[in-house]
């Protein structure tokens, strides 16, 4: 009884943790899982490459899918494999739990709708506290691709569209970290009329505005260099922010761009290209 899933990566337009409401867009980094049910009563987790990585967030996701089922007795080994920087804003929470709900359900051979699915993630990424709001609108981007816009208080998909499939994203990844635990959140509470503002931007579809405003908003609380977003916008990108808590930046350029642009940025050792991911 095994099962695989996989889920990709996402970038912020939003970021839903000031009022509960956010916006993202799919990327094509991805994040596999394996599950391999047994007997034993136990969870083990492998997370491949990040071997000092808390387990909990991945435990949680096997059990809540296990306990749906009446198969909470049951235990698994899981594996766990990704492409996607670890507590940088680029989802690999998001990620890591919509695969290995995926692979759980698939080794039960069972079925769930993608909302209900994504919503347990959700659930027990609150649990696990590497995510404030449950990041609700990550974790549609991760599964469904395409730009997202959630309101992540009530679990609601408010809207979902394709992204000009002609953009890359340009990701800038700095050596360091930014746990969910750490966050100042009565600082991040005094920037909310300005990230509404950015969701009422991005439900006009002017997105590239929404990016902008929400990531210079979400810097200066988060004490997170702007500057990689600055510089990308003077080159040309079409848009750039602060994705999640940071410190990644994600810029959206021309494909035929894409190249150049990196090339031309200050940090451009530290960037990687990744497609949009878009809904089928």
């Amino acid at each position: 009884m095994i099962g695989r899933g996989m889920a990709r990566s996402a970038g912020t337009v939003v970021n839903a943790i000031a009022t509960g409401k956010g916006a993202a867009f799919g990327i094509d980094l991805r994040t596999e899982a394996e599950v391999e049910l047994n007997d034993t009563g136990k969870i083990d987790v492998l997370i491949e490459g990040a071997e000092g990585e808390s387990t909990r967030l991945v435990e949680l996701c096997v059990l809540s899918v296990l306990e749906r089922y009446g198969e909470q007795d049951r235990g698994a080994r899981v594996v766990t494999r990704s492409q996607i920087p670890i507590s940088k804003g680029l989802k690999s929470s998001s990620a890591a739990a919509n695969a290995v709900i995926k692979a759980t359900l698939r080794a039960l051979d069972e079925d769930l709708q993608l909302l209900e699915a994504i919503e347990i993630g959700c659930h027990c990424a609150i649990q696990a506290g590497v995510s404030v709001t449950g990041a609700f609108d990550d974790a549609c981007a991760s599964m469904m691709g395409g730009l997202v816009i959630t309101d992540n208080t009530n679990f609601e998909l408010v809207d979902r569209e394709r992204m000009d499939p002609s953009l890359v994203a340009l990701i800038h990844t700095p050596h360091y970290q930014i746990r969910k635990g750490t966050l100042p959140m009565d600082r991040i509470r005094n920037i909310s009329d300005l990230v509404e503002i950015a969701y009422i931007l991005v439900q006009k579809g002017e997105y590239a505005t929404a990016m902008k405003l929400n990531g210079l908003a979400y810097a200066s609380v988060l004490g997170v260099d702007p500057s990689v977003m600055h510089e990308a916008l003077a080159r040309g990108a079409v848009a750039a922010g602060i994705s999640g808590t940071g410190p990644a930046t994600v810029i959206l350029v021309e494909k035929d761009r894409a190249e150049a642009l990196r090339s031309e940025m200050s940090v451009a050792k530290d960037i990687l290209v990744a497609n949009v991911y878009n809904c089928d």
